[in-house]
């Protein structure tokens, strides 16, 4: 019998190098992965056996009944978002609660990340209808990316093709969200900082009242390539779980990719456990039922959505 050959496309991802590089393998078939510059899709691209995709459009279909794809609980991309606000540095604005009533630029409507980022809001009292949201391109010549979705705006929301940087700078946006910095960010002389200045003791506050860090990105299969290979879910969680598991030992052993990255593993491990980026339905059921609520409570899933019926 022949090997089946599977191709995915993601994100160049560190915790995957293990998998790409080939130091870690798969077994009974074989994997080819794909890097890409944005998040790929897999309906569209024919050639495609799965990818990374957007955990909320990949739920709203779901909730929609369209079953074309089946997500695997392979959290590529997670990370906390109160570092995602950026404001002026001369802002007065200093917690989420600052933000009730204002003019907010961010890079996409339905996206995962941003709907993170509005729940802060949410839960710090803020009601989202009274702000003026303004969806946009980060930087100016982006390209590529469907920022709104296929429902209807909100009428509170508007779309701009001007920069979210250049309106933040203009005064046009008291804030903007944003799942990447402006490279300025990284200059002694940028015009932005980070709403909450110190955003990692408020995202250590967020795990002690959610016990997660919040999922992104997902791993989905096509559902035909799944119905023909019913093994292939558990087998590529058990792959890019060995791969995560290689990345994390040579990090520890390697850790020069920043001055301090030793002490950063070894916090991090005493905070979050050995794992703070989990695969599996059960170790992110808390995390992906939160998610589903906040996809209906802020209106962008017109019903809810049955966050068992994810996974099944």
């Amino acid at each position: 019998m022949s090997v089946p050959r599977i191709r995915l496309a993601l994100r160049d991802w560190d915790h995957l190098v293990p998998l790409v590089t080939g130091r870690v393998r798969t077994r009974g078939f074989e994997l080819e992965i794909e890097s890409r510059a944005i998040t790929p899709d897999v309906l569209r691209e024919p050639g495609l056996d799965g990818g990374e995709t957007s955990f909320s459009r990949y739920a709203l279909g779901r909730g929609d009944g369209d079953d074309r794809l089946a997500g695997l609980p392979i959290f590529v991309m997670r990370g906390f978002r109160h570092r995602c606000v950026l404001v002026r540095r001369d802002s007065g604005l200093t917690t989420g609660k600052d933000l009730a009533g204002a003019r907010i630029g961010l890079t996409g409507w339905p996206d995962s990340g941003n709907t993170w980022t509005r729940a802060i809001l949410r839960a710090a009292g803020v009601d989202l209808g009274g702000i003026a949201w303004t969806v946009g391109p980060l930087t100016a010549g982006e390209t590529g990316k469907d920022r709104v979705g296929t429902r209807p705006l909100p009428a509170n929301v508007t779309v701009t093709d001007e920069s979210l940087v250049d309106g933040l700078a203009g005064g046009r946006y008291d804030a903007i969200f944003t799942p990447f910095m402006p490279d300025e960010m990284f200059t002694s002389a940028g015009r932005f900082r980070h709403l909450y200045d110190d955003h990692r003791g408020a995202e250590l506050d967020y795990f002690g009242r959610t016990g997660f860090v919040p999922g992104i990105h997902l791993l989905a299969l096509r559902s035909a390539t799944v119905d023909e290979h019913p093994w292939l879910p558990s087998a590529l969680e058990e792959a890019f779980e060995e791969s995560k598991r290689h990345w994390l030992a040579r990090r520890r052993h390697l850790a020069d990719t920043t001055p301090w990255l030793l002490a950063e593993l070894e916090a991090a491990t005493r905070i979050f456990g050995p794992d703070w980026m989990p695969y599996g339905a059960a170790a992110n059921a808390a995390m992906t039922a939160a998610f589903c609520t906040e996809l209906h409570e802020q209106g962008i899933a017109p019903h809810p959505i049955d966050p068992e019926e994810l996974f099944a």
